[in-house]
């Protein structure tokens, strides 16, 4: 499992974040499902099927999160199973995965059902019997939302039917279709509703790509100025930013953070703009024959200083690219 997977697992398998993610996508935003009410599911989905040997397989699948969420909504109480399926990268045959995912779900609760009739010996009919399931059997919905953490745009398909070719249009009603529930950062329009840190997770991703939209975003939210630290290692791993982290606290002013590390870049631009001007200086002193204690006394620097910087300049003749011969000299700075 890659380092992504198991952030992304770790990070939405809390119980606020999750059903933050399914109010937004289920809901609008609308606080319906709640912390208190999800209950941990095995996401691990086995089912078993007869196969032509007449011999039982097995096929398992493992989910990324799998809850089971208590609703009370409009005077009335329902359950439904909800997983969450997380890509860091675009996924070309994602609704048959998940399709899959939910099949297996649904046989799952056809097996145990079944196996409780054959165990309480109730089934009223033959067809009872033959089915496993009764006439007064029902199965809990089951919802599968794919969480987009990449910083592109989601140009996979969104339904089965989009992974077809060419198909007779007199077929397409005969043919089930299936639809993904994506949450792609880049398609959401208000992030009003997110009541979590999740908020500041998809707007960094929905900006990434662009450092002054990056910038407008972090100085118009000021929850930017409170975020735990967990969202902040996910947005530098899913972002690829590098805020920097204080292993002592618990809560980052990513604001400040932000400024602090574009101030650090400003500063190592001088330092690196400053440094190539030396090596120009010398080495157009050096093309006019000049020795290293010349080129010291008219820099009016140290020789130890000039020595290093004349000799990577002279492996570099005739052409003296300055930004080679910088490179040379970082890579003997490292090596000594």
């Amino acid at each position: 499992m890659s380092a992504k997977d198991s952030m992304a697992k770790e990070y939405f398998a809390d119980n606020a974040r999750f059903a933050d993610l399914c109010n937004n996508v289920l809901y609008g935003g609308r606080e319906v499902i709640l912390p208190e009410n999800l209950k941990e599911r095995n996401t691990t989905e086995v089912l078993t099927a007869l196969g032509l040997d007449k011999k039982t397989i097995a096929v398992q699948k493992l989910r990324d999160i799998f809850k089971n969420a208590s609703i009370k909504y409009t005077g009335k109480s329902y359950v439904v199973l909800i997983g969450v399926e997380n890509q860091s990268d675009i996924h070309y045959s994602i609704p048959v995965k998940n399709m899959f995912y939910d099949v297996m779900a649904y046989g799952n609760q056809v097996k145990e059902t079944a196996k409780k009739h054959r165990k309480e010996k109730d089934t009223a009919t033959s067809d009872e019997f033959l089915s496993g399931f009764t006439k007064e059997d029902k199965l809990i919905p089951v919802i599968t939302i794919t969480v987009y953490l990449g910083t592109k745009e989601w140009d996979g398909p969104r339904r089965l039917s989009d992974m077809f070719g060419d198909v007779d249009e007199e077929l397409l009603p005969f043919i089930p279709d299936y639809r993904i529930n994506l949450l792609a950062p880049r398609e959401i329009t208000d992030f009003t509703g997110f009541r979590t840190s999740i908020r500041q997770l998809f707007e960094v991703l929905q900006n990434a790509y662009d450092k002054e939209k990056m910038q407008e975003v972090l100085q118009n939210d000021e929850k930017f100025s409170n975020v735990d630290r967990e969202t902040v290692e996910a947005i530098n791993l899913f972002a690829g930013t590098d805020i920097d982290i204080d292993e002592k606290e618990e809560v980052i002013d990513m604001c400040k953070a932000w400024e602090e590390q574009k101030n650090e870049g400003r500063e190592e631009g001088r330092e690196l703009g400053e440094r190539q001007k030396i090596i120009s200086l010398i080495v157009k002193k050096l093309q006019k024959d000049k020795s290293v204690a010349e080129i010291a006394d008219d820099l009016e620097e140290k020789e130890e200083v000039i020595a290093p910087i004349y000799e990577a300049a002279l492996s570099m003749k005739p052409d003296y690219d300055v930004e080679k011969i910088y490179e040379l000299l970082e890579k003997n700075k490292k090596l000594a």
